[in-house]
């Protein structure tokens, strides 16, 4: 298992602990960020006028999704120059901006450029959160640590859910256009729900003046005394020995600039592809559909918009709880097993699910089947997803792999998003759910032939593994 696994007692767990909570705040803003715009949406749309009009209603919903892909196709190389800490100060900035301008927005324009900016932010913190963690933390707790800024990320979609529900004032039924638009939520509360990310996203700033860079990074950049310092802080000075020389070793393939056609590689390619592939059934499998179209999803099963609220904290509040289940047991399972098992059983419940729109089933059925597969979601593919992609790349090409890999999520995820209303149309919401299931089964045989196990090894010694020419399956 390599030896730094034989210091792993020694570890500085609350060090590691606290710089994992501070970059994982930035999973928190991506959340809260990614999630608020779905309470907020009959407000601003009855604000802007876009109520009757699909096209400008898509691209408000998918117009930060564009900006995460921006924001992915940023991060890699950029971070692979300048390091994990500052891009992560940068996203927290963008994150500032964003709030305050999108809730300060009186045109639709200045509406889509902020929320553009903030969906660059959280391109640039989906990508980067994960690979500081993965770089601080010790081999034996990198599945945990990661983990957390999965957690955290959830803690910002259900703080999201709250926040609307909180602000939102009941919605009276059989209003004219004229008192609707005059309502204080049209006036004043979808703002309100976008100036409360000020709060997180300036304490992230704040706090990210304070953390170190990464050990591996600044061994990358052949600043070894500050790398050993940090790792020497993190594990006493055995382990900062240790870990310093092996990562020297793993840099010693490659020096070169920052490019792409490292990915090419015969050796790296097949990891690059299932980085992308497993990022992509991430948004795929389908369940963030029940995030961003939650009044379509809980109207066509008989609630009302009121009654949407609630049930959406019910659901990030399962959420948040499954997350904490995956904490506990991607260290002790192993990625593969809880890969296997959010992708089999989510294509059993997306079955169960359709049939219950097929056959008219509505109320706290639907509502049961959909906290059970979020359950499930939460506890697997979520996180587990996040993790795999921290560990699998070399370390010479992490960020700009890991770019790669949030780009395939986002360019995903955008396209879930755009699509969702067609098939629902074409299919209505039970085909649209059996599609979900097929794609979940065949992501269970990807993952079932080509993804290896990576619990407990060093990154180091997971390139060293990978990065040869082995069979991928494990």
């Amino acid at each position: 298992m390599g030896g730094l696994n034989a210091y792993t007692n020694k570890i500085n767990t609350k060090y590691v602990l606290s710089l994992s909570l501070v970059s994982a705040m930035g999973g928190l803003l991506f959340g809260y960020d990614w999630v608020v715009i779905g309470g907020a949406k009959p407000f601003y749309e009855s604000f802007f006028g876009i109520a009757h009009s699909p096209g400008l209603q898509g691209w408000a919903m998918s117009s930060a999704l564009v900006g995460c892909i921006l924001g992915a196709l940023v991060a890699g190389r950029t971070s692979d120059r300048l390091g994990r800490k500052k891009l992560l100060l940068f996203a927290a900035g963008l994150f500032v901006v964003s709030a305050l301008g999108t809730g300060a927005s009186n045109s639709f324009s200045l509406f889509i450029i902020y929320r553009l900016i903030g969906g660059v932010g959280i391109g640039i913190a989906s990508t980067i959160s994960p690979i500081y963690i993965a770089e601080i933390a010790p081999a034996g707790k990198r599945g945990l640590f990661v983990s957390i800024n999965q957690m955290t990320i959830v803690i910002g979609i259900l703080a999201a859910q709250i926040v609307n529900m909180l602000i939102a004032q009941p919605v009276p039924e059989l209003l004219s256009a004229e008192d609707v638009h005059a309502s204080w939520n049209v006036q004043w509360g979808w703002r309100m729900m976008f100036w409360a990310e000020l709060i997180p996203a300036g304490l992230f700033f704040a706090l990210m003046f304070l953390v170190p860079e990464t050990p591996r990074f600044l061994a990358k950049i052949n600043r070894y005394d500050k790398a050993q310092k940090i790792l020497n802080k993190i594990g006493g000075s055995t382990y900062a020995n240790v870990a310093l020389e092996q990562i020297k070793e793993t840099l010693k393939e490659s020096r070169s600039k920052v490019s792409l056609k490292p990915l090419l590689d015969k050796r790296v390619a097949p990891l690059v592809l299932i980085g992308v592939v497993l990022a992509a059934f991430q948004q795929w499998c389908g369940i963030n559909v029940i995030f961003n179209y939650a009044e379509e999803v809980f109207t066509s099963a008989g609630y009302s918009v009121n009654d949407m609220f609630l049930n959406i904290v019910i659901t990030g509040s399962v959420n948040l709880v499954f997350t904490i289940v995956a904490m506990g047991t991607v260290d002790r399972w192993g990625r593969r097993k809880l890969m296997l098992l959010g992708s089999g059983v989510l294509a059993l419940i997306y079955m169960v699910l359709g049939a219950f729109y097929f056959f008219g089933v509505t109320g706290w059925a639907v509502l049961l089947i959909v906290v059970m597969a979020i359950a499930v979601y939460a506890m697997s593919l979520a996180p587990i997803t996040w993790v795999v992609l921290s560990e699998i790349f070399p370390n010479r090409i992490r960020g700009v792999a890991m770019a790669v890999a949030t780009l395939s999520l986002w360019t995903a995820s955008a396209l879930l998003v755009l699509t969702f209303p067609f098939l629902n149309s074409a299919f209505g919401a039970s085909g649209t759910f059996w599609i979900y299931g097929v794609i979940c089964v065949a992501g269970f045989i990807y993952i079932y032939r080509v993804l290896p196990e990576t619990k407990g090894k060093t990154l180091e010694e997971i390139e060293k593994d990978l990065n040869m020419d082995k069979n991928l399956k494990n």
